[in-house]
């Protein structure tokens, strides 16, 4: 295995250094062979983790591929992704689990983590083979019928108790359906004056209200995916102040913008859960700092053209957001480097169980970094992103950071901004 040094680097924002990479960890000195990469005014954080990724394969390959979304992730600086099951078929068995991570495996730019289904096909009728797939070759762990909402509070609750005998987790797609249908995009007053069917916050806060309750009462792990109101933040915070075994996460794009821009009636800024106010975005933006809500997550969702250059009503939501997940929370958040580590790398490799990702890069520990240079500046071009899909709400939109370098295990997956593989 080749091994590099990384000079003059600067972990977490602190006076550069030195990093060695050896035999695939991170090594106190490099041998004589090893190549140097010159790495000043460069920042070394742990390789990012995402815990919300859309892969697509098997079924819709047209959008996304294990392996084109795998190159996209690794451009962005990510180490690890776990891919939803919301693909066709539903990876709801055994089977299909194993199929995406052996995907993961070929592609070899980043561990690719199945998520299985909660439900058979995702229709919130029956329990998927939820114990199969968690002693599979996958090693599922985490569960979510992510896209549509386990609205059975009966089903919820069975499943919330079948996944806590292995510490699993179920992730909620917390959408009231009764409250959103026909829905396009925020209920408010840009709704009202745009003549669209409105998606109310109520919808995503009652679920989490009684997920939450769920949760606490049967002792389990819950997870809120994508969550976008101010409601819902209050909501988490009350739920943890009890001790109850939530986490949640926020999405860049709700980090970032708002229900005025679908005042543009350009899809790309379709989405479920709808961008929401910009009083939202301040709450889940104070919500992230103080650690209500765990982890940014991208919910990567690759579409083809047809799904969203088309009429509003009749667009796919989704947003790509994997190569721009990071420059993105750096806009929001700063160069707050250690922050930023653990809301995208070292919190949610522990929800996800991911050992040796989201490590301290101290000696010995798993060479999965990523190198970021905070002093560039990328004005985002959807022709050039690695993903199959172009479906990004931040075309011709300048951000700060560039993804230098990534590295899985001391192996480069990125080297000098280009995919190795």
């Amino acid at each position: 295995m080749s091994s590099y040094l990384l000079r003059g680097v600067s972990v977490l924002g602190a006076a550069p250094t030195d990093l060695a990479l050896v035999d695939g960890h991170i090594s106190g000195t490099a041998d004589s062979s090893a190549e140097v990469i010159d790495a000043s005014g460069l920042v070394a954080l742990p390789g990012l983790v995402d815990l919300h990724t859309h892969l697509r394969e098997p079924g819709r390959e047209d959008a996304e591929t294990v392996e084109t979304g795998s190159r996209a992730a690794a451009l962005g600086g990510y180490t690890a992704v776990c891919a939803m099951a919301n693909t066709s078929p539903v990876a709801d068995t055994a089977g299909v689990v194993e199929q995406v991570w052996r995907l993961g495996r070929e592609a070899g730019m980043v561990d690719v983590q199945p998520i299985g289904a909660v439900t058979v096909g995702l229709a919130g009728k029956q329990l998927a083979e939820l114990g199969a797939m968690a002693t599979s070759a996958a090693h599922v762990r985490i569960f979510s019928d992510d896209g549509f909402c386990v609205a059975d509070p009966r089903l919820m609750r069975r499943a919330l108790e079948y996944v806590k005998a292995f510490d699993g987790i179920i992730a909620q797609h917390a959408e009231e359906p009764r409250l959103t249908e026909g829905a396009q995009m925020h209920e408010g007053e840009v709704s009202t004056r745009l003549g669209l069917t409105g998606w109310p916050a109520v919808a995503e806060e009652a679920i989490i209200a009684r997920d939450v309750l769920l949760a606490e009462h049967v002792g389990s792990r819950l997870h809120v995916c994508h969550v976008s109101t101010a409601g819902s933040v209050e909501v988490l915070r009350q739920a943890k102040a009890r001790g109850v075994r939530v986490t949640a996460e926020v999405t860049p794009h709700h980090l970032l913008l708002t229900d005025e821009l679908a005042a543009s009636y350009n899809p790309v800024y379709k989405v479920n859960p709808p961008l929401r106010t910009a009083s939202d975005v301040h709450a889940l933006r104070e919500a992230l700092v103080e650690g209500v809500i765990d982890v940014v997550a991208t919910d990567h969702a690759p579409h083809a053209v047809e799904d969203k250059e088309c009429e509003w009503a009749y667009a796919r939501p989704g947003m790509v957001g994997l190569e721009t997940a990071l420059p993105v929370v750096l806009s929001v958040l700063g160069e707050r480097w250690d922050l930023i580590a653990d809301r995208m790398s070292r919190t949610p490799a522990r929800i996800a169980g991911l050992t040796g990702h989201g490590t301290d890069l101290s000696v010995g520990s798993p060479a999965n970094l990523t190198l970021v240079d905070p002093s560039a500046r990328r004005v985002v071009d959807p022709a050039e992103l690695a993903s199959r899909s172009r479906n990004t709400p931040y075309a011709g939109t300048t951000l700060p950071g560039r993804i230098v370098a990534t590295f899985l295990r001391g192996v480069p997956t990125v080297l000098d901004g280009k995919a190795v593989k």
